[in-house]
């Protein structure tokens, strides 16, 4: 079963883009690959317990259990050692993805203070667009009162557009609130 943001995609957003672009074929449109939702805690390294509520909550946000990341390499400065636990990621596929997307532009974002949309200048040049949130808390799922310590996290949307521009094109299709460039701020 599509979710409601798939099918918009489907019905509204490829033939819009098709217009735009001038493409004659569908599946030259880009579209929406994964969704990756990471938290980074560098001060896991000295609390282990900060990673295990990260994870679950993680899990509760994205409604998927998360992974542990791994350093990669030893860092002295930091007190990091290859391979000592530094955070937890999720990769969302298919609906589960179209559904997070839509509960993040529909409900989280506007719970964000102040937030006046996204910055559109954040692709990174293939079309993927990087976001990033300072707490946990404006999502629904979690409780605050059993918060112990606040967590940003990272959330990347990777499409298979070939540029900037279509990326764009394709996420205001989705819906994404993203801000005018050089609009007021």
């Amino acid at each position: 079963m599509k979710t409601r943001l798939h099918e918009k995609y489907s019905s509204e957003t490829v033939p819009a883009l098709m217009k735009r672009f001038g493409w004659e074929n569908k599946m030259a449109v880009p579209k929406l690959q994964k969704i990756t939702v990471n938290i980074g805690l560098g001060e896991a390294s000295q609390n282990a317990k900060l990673l295990d509520t990260a994870a679950v909550e993680l899990g509760q946000i994205t409604g998927q259990k998360a992974i542990i990341t791994r350093a990669k390499k030893s860092i002295a400065n930091f007190k990091i050692r290859k391979g000592m636990p530094i955070g937890c990621a999720v990769t969302l596929r298919g609906e589960k993805m179209y559904e997070f997307l839509d509960r993040l532009c529909n409900v989280v974002l506007p719970r964000v203070r102040d937030f006046r949309g996204l910055p559109s200048n954040a692709f990174d040049g293939r079309g993927n667009y990087t976001m990033g949130l300072r707490d946990q808390l404006v999502f629904p799922e979690i409780d605050y009162t059993r918060v112990d310590k606040i967590k940003g996290m990272n959330v990347t949307l990777t499409t298979t557009a070939k540029n900037d521009e279509e990326g764009r094109e394709l996420l205001k299709g989705l819906g994404v609130p993203l801000r005018v460039p050089g609009g007021a701020q």
